[in-house]
């Protein structure tokens, strides 16, 4: 008989997990609010419930006599999911303490300090009375839910009236009613996505990312990335050795991990810890360059309690082979898409792993869509053996790729640029 396993959540990058969970043949059942969620539309079966309504989903998972719960990809979703697997007596590759540590930017501020891992200076705003209390804010800094992700609720503010106004919007989008307010860097990017295999930590995959600075104060929302990032020598050597003591301390055994950093004077300031898969899925370029695809590790540890074949550990290089990798974020400005023109040709690219697209002719792109994630039209990943190559499909797909309103004006806000080729090309 097929096995069953809830997955929790029904954005469009999960409905890719649930696709996967079919192709291993499980039975999928997605439990999410919104009964247009794009993961139901692939499941075996799905259910209108509110996933932090844990004692329901935990009912569903008995009276369905499923065989495991995995989480999809949704930062906010992991704590619950946490919950359920503990009263179901489920396996679950987080517990109570990681949930603490790297499911909200408040309690990861908090082991960074306990652990000296470096990270954003900032303060913390947990009602509308105390906003008053950081007369002396140097400003321009960012504004940040504590426990939310994708931009919702972030921005940048520049003087004191728009962050006052700017904390009360972004108290409305956390769950614990705590915002993050921290100095707003202007530097580089990067991200650093570790695998965890039975209390061991690894470095599986490490890029630089580039982000758009075209709408004003809302949230820098990604472009793309690179990998492996032209800091991976330095990052190896300086911030990697502390990030596996404090995994170690924490007793972190199975999952995986992606850390964000600014990198500004030689120095990594980590931020923004996700304990799942990511929407930018760094798993995807590791499982056609390394062959291990942490999508299905993951759906057989929620089935098995087992992360991983046992060579693992081989196959696993943060380096890629000698070869590069490359995500291009398309982006949409406000508007309804009347026509869309290249994007079978991209698909069908021999340099293209996969293309997620989230929109076709119709949709609408609405005011408060911009700023955060939801804005993404498609992500394209591509693998290449040189920078070089990866420089020329960058150029070529921007000249493929049409995206038009009803008014013929393009729809697309800003287009990757080619990358400094000296920056990754080692001597």
């Amino acid at each position: 008989m097929m096995k069953k396993l809830i997955i929790l959540g029904g954005n469009p990058e999960t409905a890719i997990l649930v696709k996967t969970a079919i192709s291993m043949g499980v039975y999928t059942i997605v439990v999410d609010p919104n009964p247009l969620s794009p993961a139901k539309k692939v499941a075996n079966e799905s259910y209108d419930i509110e996933v932090f309504d844990v004692d329901e989903v935990v009912e569903l998972a008995k009276k369905l006599n499923v065989d495991g719960v995995l989480v999809g990809v949704a930062d906010i979703l992991v704590a619950p999911y946490q919950k359920i697997c503990e009263k179901l007596n489920m396996h679950c590759y987080v517990t109570e303490d990681a949930v603490d540590a790297f499911c909200s930017k408040d309690g990861f501020k908090r082991y960074c300090i306990q652990h000296n891992i470096q990270d954003i200076p900032g303060i913390y705003i947990n009602d509308i009375a105390s906003i008053d209390d950081s007369k002396n804010m140097k400003f321009p800094v960012m504004i940040k839910p504590v426990d939310n992700g994708g931009g919702v609720g972030m921005k940048i503010c520049r003087d004191e009236d728009d962050y006052k106004n700017s904390v009360k919007t972004a108290l409305k989008f956390s769950k614990k009613g705590v915002v993050l307010v921290e100095r707003y860097m202007d530097c580089d990017d990067m991200a650093a996505y570790y695998t965890f295999k039975d209390g061991k930590s690894y470095l599986s995959a490490i890029s630089d990312r580039l982000t758009t600075k075209k709408q004003g104060d809302s949230s820098p929302v990604c472009i793309g990335a690179i990998f492996p990032s032209k800091y991976t020598d330095q990052f190896v050597k300086e911030v990697n050795p502390k990030l596996c003591e404090f995994f170690e301390w924490l007793d972190v055994q199975n999952g995986v991990l992606n850390l964000q950093f600014f990198v500004e004077d030689n120095i990594f300031y980590a931020y923004d810890p996700g304990f799942r898969l990511q929407g930018e899925a760094p798993h995807l370029p590791i499982a056609h360059i390394n062959k291990f695809d942490h999508r299905k590790m993951l759906v057989n540890f929620a089935l098995t309690g087992v992360f991983g074949d046992d060579d693992f550990a081989i196959k696993n290089d943060f380096r890629f082979k000698g070869k590069t990798a490359c995500t291009i974020w398309v982006l949409l400005k406000e508007g309804t898409i009347d026509s869309i023109e290249g994007l079978e040709q991209i698909q069908t690219d021999e340099n293209v792993i996969f293309v997620l697209d989230r929109f076709k002719t119709g949709d609408v792109v609405d005011a408060e869509m911009l700023g955060t994630e939801k804005q993404v039209f498609a992500r394209i990943y591509l693998v290449a053996d040189t920078i070089t190559d990866i420089n020329k499909k960058i150029v070529e797909f921007r000249n493929l790729l049409k995206i038009t309103d009803s008014k013929g004006q393009d729809m697309i806000l800003q287009w990757m640029e080619p990358f400094e080729e000296a920056d990754y090309i080692k001597n």
